[in-house]
């Protein structure tokens, strides 16, 4: 009973992640940090290893699946795939149709995690200060790249997934948001909403040798720096505000199967701006992609604030709940 217990806590934390990763801005490894097992994952990813099938071949099937922790990872990715699978459409709709909203909640999410991450530095001295500038400054320079296009060429999105699950399992980098960088965010993001189970699979590949190759990397990071790792990871939320905040100026869009009903809208180039009563949106473009006009837009503040208030708490909330899980144990 204790271990069905754990599973379906493992479960709905890999749920939590995947939530997190579909929304671009928002790192399923932030919530694996904040939610305790982070290097509960890390140690079982880097399990997976050469030395495996030795254990397999002198010990049997069930010594080698214990040795990389396998009931863990099946949990988690179990969650972390039915939330990408389930959460794809509803998301898809939020971020066309109420962004405001729904980047104000995750703002509420990383602001919270800065703090709760930030809790974890043992000691504050000048090498932590400058991994913290460091990592501020390497996010913040990535949210104000442009997209470089779209493509789904098979070859192309396997190495998108690569890099992408390398962004994903760090707190504060968003995989989402590299897949938006690379132009392939919004490939994915249809193949899960349509169950495109075979683009998905050659995306799903990427991951898996992604993740097999940086997880050994990141994990003799946190063993022999892990104060300073901490610190740049810190970092890296603090430089992703500037990507979720919810009040965004357009200048340049990039309109997906125009003239027909499929038409779509992605922002190509944005800038931050503060959310006045005359806060502004687009209201017409050009066939190239150009801002031609704006119009106002209410920019919502009471309901952005509720949301960021009920983000932030969140977080808190599932550290009080993982602490007396901790406790109880």
């Amino acid at each position: 009973m204790k271990q069905v217990k754990t599973h379906l806590s493992v479960f709905l934390k890999g749920i939590a992640m995947g939530a997190a990763d579909v929304v671009p801005g928002v790192s399923g490894g932030t919530i694996a940090f904040i939610t305790g097992i982070y290097e509960t994952l890390l140690d079982a990813i880097n399990g997976v290893n050469l030395s495996l099938l030795k254990t397999l071949k002198n010990e049997g099937l069930s010594a080698a699946w214990k040795s990389f922790n396998g009931n863990f990872l099946v949990a988690l990715f179990a969650g972390i795939g039915f939330s990408l699978l389930g959460l794809a459409q509803a998301i898809e709709w939020l971020l066309e149709n109420e962004p405001i909203k729904l980047w104000a909640f995750f703002f509420g999410l990383v602001l919270a995690s800065i703090i709760y991450i930030g809790k974890q530095l043992e000691k504050w001295g000048p090498g932590v200060f400058l991994c913290l500038l460091i990592g501020t400054a390497a996010a913040y320079s990535v949210t104000m790249l442009p997209p470089i296009g779209n493509s789904s060429e098979p070859l192309y999105l396997f190495m998108c997934g690569m890099i992408a699950i390398c962004a994903m399992i760090l707190p504060g980098i968003s995989g989402s948001f590299i897949l938006l960088l690379l132009g392939a965010y919004q490939p994915v993001i249809e193949a899960l909403s349509e169950r495109n189970f075979s683009l998905l699979a050659v995306v799903g590949s990427g991951c898996v040798v992604g993740l097999l190759l940086f997880s050994r990397f990141l994990k003799w990071l946190f063993v022999k720096f892990k104060n300073l790792t901490i610190a740049v990871l810190t970092g890296f939320l603090i430089g992703s505000l500037n990507k979720i905040w919810p009040w965004k100026k357009v200048e340049q869009i990039f309109v997906k199967h125009p003239g027909t009903d499929n038409e779509k809208i992605q922002s190509v180039l944005e800038f931050s701006v503060l959310p006045s009563s005359e806060y502004k949106t687009i209201a017409t473009y050009s066939e190239s992609g150009e801002v031609l006009t704006y119009s106002n837009q209410d920019p919502q503040l009471f309901w952005a604030l509720g949301l960021v208030i009920v983000g932030f708490s969140i977080i808190f909330i599932l550290e009080f709940v993982a602490t007396k899980l901790k406790k109880n144990v």
